[in-house]
């Protein structure tokens, strides 16, 4: 299993939509809106690298309402 951290953007005042948005995506595990220089942090997990991208660039960045998003992958170390 691949999990990974995104760190979202949004628009001004839409932090709560796009976090009500994404929580329903497949293979979400946890969304929490946050302060700071991102607005909603999400958990994802996924069988593969492969399977990860494609969901998160199919599904999460197509939210409306979102500016920019940072992937980071969990590592074991």
């Amino acid at each position: 299993m691949v999990q990974a951290y995104i760190l979202i953007q949004t628009e001004v005042g839409r932090a709560r939509d796009v976090a009500a948005a994404i929580k329903d995506v497949s293979g979400v595990v946890r969304v929490d809106a946050v302060t700071g220089p991102y607005d909603v942090v999400v958990l994802t997990e996924a069988h593969t690298v492969d399977e990860l991208g494609k969901m998160i660039v199919s599904k999460v960045q197509m939210v409306p309402g979102i500016t920019r998003t940072l992937t980071c992958s969990v590592v074991r170390l």
